[in-house]
């Protein structure tokens, strides 16, 4: 222990300091003994973990909320949709405390702990039958839905979940990417390879979950599935705080970051008369030159969204130390611009999570209705999911280190391609994916009318023909998501200030959530204008969903993600992606 303890001495004397990083003493972090890949790793345990734990939720509270709680397939879908976007839109809010107040490391911390609280909870009512209606025949109407205190008891339980996942979502990435030095290249394309390793946690975790927790509960019920989640969660915490010592923790101080975004557009504002000079060189600055240990971030001026360039125009009236609302620094400008580029970008996200939530609900219930036997063994529907998982596990490994280093060689790109292009790929897929997924239910429609099944049960008669049929659509759309997912989570990291790394990161599961609620926007209004149209009062309404209209919903998604496509194509042509030096200041 002692010749240790002298070990680890001698490293730190040694070690390179990092400015801005520190240890979790608050000691200056060294590079070769905090931070790294492996420092890395323990981050992704706990987002891997997070996915081991809240990826049955997603793909089995619809059943639960059917089976057990009886809500119809309408309500079951939209609650869940409700409560996956919650999730994300509560990240974007969380990830401004990590960056602003507590630290990104310490939000995860938090968060996941708050997560193993919520699902001890959502374990306790699923095993008590007092915090449960009383069981009935399915979608009768003697069927009594969840009210009261135990209604109370279920969305708490939910919602302390939304708000773990959503800190854990908040906090990982960023504290993830904080244990690489962006200014040495090593390990910026360590980082990049850190970003598509963040897929794969997601997708190991994910895929354990969809088996072997969804077999628990298929053959335990759902009070073991989730208890097997809670100690999932619970190893994830171990997991990250094992690593603790041993992180580089990113250093919170100075003004508001996002105070000083909305400087640059009051000043804007204020001096909206004035003329841009054509020289950006005249624009203010504060001096590069100074010496000090504090690490700052200059960036240089970019010719887009030239209005805001009048926040740094100085006259002749303006002291030595100008009031901040009045004038900016270019480095302030750029900043503010860099934020009001990603959201065009950030919004062309959200269709694509639109359709990513119709995977996890009616896609699934199409399972249901389907043959779902390999040999004598059934699959529980909601391990369908398996099939993107699997194929994400094989991809993703071979992207980064075999396809990627290919196309740098042409391309000289770090990671490929730019991120961008990524993105693009990845909605083209996503256009795709959801035209397959109106063919496959028309063959899926047809095949209950021809064996006379339009009105069958599907927990008691499955149609002949087989749920592998879902897999094309599952497939295209997760490489979908490894393009888009991966593209857009760095590029919100890469492009973003410093101060603002999580914040940036979140516009993904910002995006994801909005997806989520116009999911359930979409569902409501589709059945509200076609309720006249079809028999059964909608495209997508009732229970019975031989007698619905999803194909015709999927292809609504296809059409919408086409222009949601053409939208993205006009405003990722348009973006400059930024540079930037640090200097001592």
């Amino acid at each position: 222990m002692v010749i240790c303890r002298m070990f680890w001495k001698l490293q730190e004397e040694k070690g390179e300091i990092l400015e801005g990083k520190v240890d979790w003493k608050g000691r200056a972090a060294r590079k070769g003994v905090h931070g790294g890949f492996r420092s890395s790793l323990l981050v992704l345990g706990l987002f891997g973990f997070d996915s081991f734990a809240t990826t049955s939720l997603a793909v089995s509270l619809v059943t639960y909320f059917i089976g057990v709680m009886h809500f119809d397939i309408a309500r079951a879908s939209n609650e869940v949709t409700n409560f996956m976007g919650t999730s994300y839109i509560l990240s974007v809010f969380l990830s401004y405390i990590a960056d602003t107040v507590m630290g990104r490391y310490k939000i995860a911390l938090m968060s996941a702990i708050i997560e193993f609280l919520g699902l001890v909870l959502l374990t306790v009512q699923a095993h008590l039958p007092s915090l449960k209606p009383p069981g009935c025949i399915l979608f009768s109407p003697t069927c009594e839905k969840i009210v009261g205190g135990n209604a109370v008891l279920m969305y708490t339980a939910l919602y302390l979940i939304a708000v773990g996942m959503a800190g854990v979502k908040a906090g990982v990435p960023s504290h993830g990417a904080d244990q690489f030095d962006e200014n040495d290249p090593e390990e910026v394309l360590s980082m990049s390879s850190f970003f598509n390793w963040i897929l794969l946690s997601a997708c190991v975790g994910a895929a354990f979950s969809v088996t072997f927790v969804v077999w628990i509960q298929d053959k335990s019920g759902f009070d073991w599935g989730y208890g097997v989640c809670t100690i999932g969660i619970l190893l994830g915490v171990i997991v990250f705080v094992a690593g603790v010592p041993r992180y580089r923790i990113h250093v919170i101080g100075g003004a508001s970051p996002l105070t000083e975004i909305i400087q640059v557009y009051v000043a804007s504002i204020r001096n909206r008369k004035l003329q841009v000079p054509t020289n950006p060189e005249e624009l203010y600055e504060i001096s590069q030159d100074k010496e000090s240990a504090v690490d700052v971030e200059f960036m240089p001026h970019r010719d887009m969204y030239r209005f805001l360039d009048k926040a740094a125009i100085r006259t002749t009236t303006q002291d030595e130390d100008p009031n901040g609302w009045k004038l900016c620094t270019v480095t302030q400008v750029e900043k503010a611009k860099t934020i009001l580029a990603m959201i065009p970008i950030f919004g062309s996200a959200i269709i694509m999570s639109t359709c990513l939530a119709q995977l996890q609900t009616f896609s699934i219930q199409q399972g249901v209705t389907m043959d779902r036997h390999i040999g004598s063994f059934k699959i529980p529907s909601a391990s369908l999911i398996i099939i993107p998982l699997l194929f994400l596990l094989i991809i993703v490994p071979i992207y980064d280190r075999l396809i990627v280093p290919i196309l740098r060689k042409f391309t000289g790109h770090s990671t490929g391609i730019t991120h961008l292009q990524r993105v693009g790929v990845g909605l083209v897929l996503s256009c795709i994916s959801m035209t397959v997924a109106a063919v496959v239910e028309v063959q899926r429609k047809k095949a209950a009318e021809r064996n006379g099944m339009i009105d069958a049960i599907p927990e008691l008669q499955q149609i002949p023909m087989s749920a592998f049929w879902l897999s094309f659509q599952f497939f295209i759309f997760g490489i979908a998501d490894m393009f888009t997912f991966v593209g857009l989570l760095e590029f919100f990291h890469s492009e973003a200030p410093k101060e603002l790394k999580s914040v940036a990161t979140s516009f993904l599961w910002l995006s994801m959530g909005l997806g989520y609620f116009v999911s359930s926007i979409l569902v409501d209004l589709v059945n509200l204008a076609t309720k006249g149209n079809t028999k059964s009062g909608g495209w997508l309404n009732g229970n019975n969903l031989n007698r619905n209209h999803l194909n015709l919903f999927y292809l609504l998604l296809a059409v919408l993600s086409f222009f949601n496509l053409l939208n993205y194509l006009f405003w990722a042509r348009s973006y400059r992606y930024r540079t930037q030096k640090s200097v001592g200041l």
